[in-house]
């Protein structure tokens, strides 16, 4: 059995002195229904697959087509999902939007929006567009710290956005005179299906109807409240804001699903795999500033590896589901150093190891001086500026029954 990734080894790889290159994460995955079995990947606009090229091995003649099943900046989404479902045992900093008291959202929106969830991390709009206690955040000392925050003095988000300094970030919604900082990712992941049976197949369908309904009468209705419909034109239908319209288009008669409007297939593969990475030489471009030591320094990084290692197996280390038809479970993971020395196979271990690791990372990490304020703590709450909550009750008025 391959010895287990410890903190000791973290530490040396992540110093400013080691040669050390970083981790390497490749997973064999499987359709639940079996070797070939569909897997749909994420489809684009105009019904697109992110199709490419790639080699599989370094002696092939040619390249092998490939399907991105589910890309690099998906797969970040759903590492940082996957520690915010679980922050009993990947303690990191957390702010959470309260919308509770915007009674004009719709059921399927939620109530409270986690920073774990935030598009853009710290660089993100909700961040900037949020008070706290009363005050709008960007006016804080805290916020300044966090969103003044650069890789070169990380300190802010080592304590409340560590998540950024993982997955990259790009400081670009303050506008082009204020702070415009870019941090690149240091954890990559995809997943790839190679040797598509097709590239091409649809889902053709018949929407049907119990009662087949059909009417060449005008029908009148209004698009934000389909409860909102008549049959007539609309000058003599009675529809608020209403327009022209179909039985088809409110979801009556059968409605056929043929030729452009057929929606792309799932897609049979040879084979389907997941590769991450995570750079010991991105992560030592970090620092928490002049007031802090490199022995701070290094372990800051090595949190952040351990945290990547504990994210990744609570994602992708049991079987999960990236959207409809493409269910998945590993079927062999190898983990590999990529060592100054040369590369060896290391252990990776389960949840419980991981979350040792990331436990003893923050304990050498507080020991150091690195600022952790936001570890292990409730979540901060903030609240949307009124400008914010224009833009909601703008998107989303309120409907009468």
């Amino acid at each position: 059995m391959s010895q287990l990734i410890d903190l000791e080894a973290l530490l040396a790889a992540c110093s400013d002195d080691s040669f050390d290159d970083g981790i390497r994460i490749d997973t064999d995955l499987e359709a639940l229904s079996g070797p070939g079995g569909p897997v749909k990947p994420a489809v684009y606009e105009g019904g697109k697959y992110q199709e490419d090229r790639r080699w599989a091995a370094p002696g092939d003649e040619k390249p092998t087509p490939v399907i991105v099943i589910d890309n690099v900046p998906s797969q970040a989404n759903r590492l940082e999902e996957a520690v915010r479902r679980n922050r009993a045992s990947a303690p990191v900093p957390e702010f959470v939007l309260d919308l509770s008291d915007m009674t004009s959202l719709p059921a399927h929106l939620p109530r409270r929006i986690s920073s774990l969830q935030f598009p853009h991390r710290n660089a993100d709009a909700y961040l900037r567009d949020a008070q706290l206690d009363g005050v709008d955040f960007v006016k804080t000392e805290l916020g300044m710290n966090i969103l003044g925050a650069t890789p070169e003095a990380c300190g802010p988000l080592m304590a409340w956005f560590p998540q950024a300094l993982l997955y990259g970030f790009w400081q670009s919604h303050l506008g082009k005179k204020r702070h415009n900082t870019k941090h690149a990712r240091a954890w990559v992941s995809e997943i790839i299906g190679w040797k598509p049976a097709s590239n091409e197949t649809k889902v053709f369908g018949l929407k049907g109807d119990p009662l087949n309904l059909n009417t060449d009468e005008a029908l009148t209705s209004n698009p934000d409240d389909r409860l909102r419909w008549e049959i007539g034109t609309a000058k003599t239908a009675n529809v608020e804001g209403g327009k022209k319209d179909k039985l088809s288009e409110i979801g009556h008669g059968q409605v056929p699903f043929m030729g452009d409007e057929a929606t792309a297939a799932a897609v049979s593969f040879a084979r389907v795999t997941q590769r991450a990475t995570v750079s010991f030489a991105q992560l030592r471009r970090i620092g928490l500033g002049p007031n802090h030591s490199s022995e701070a320094d290094t372990a800051a990084r090595a949190l952040l590896v351990a945290l990547g290692l504990h994210a990744h197996v609570l994602a992708f280390g049991r079987g999960f589901a990236l959207r409809s038809r493409a269910e998945l479970r590993p079927t062999k993971t190898v983990t590999t150093w990529l060592g100054a020395d040369g590369d060896a196979e290391r252990g990776l271990g389960g949840a419980t190891d991981t979350e040792a690791l990331l436990r003893g990372a923050m304990n050498r990490a507080k020991s150091t001086g690195v600022p952790l304020d936001g570890w292990d703590s409730e979540p901060l709450r903030l609240t949307p500026r009124e400008n914010l909550r224009k833009a909601i009750r703008a998107t989303w008025p309120e409907l009468d029954g």
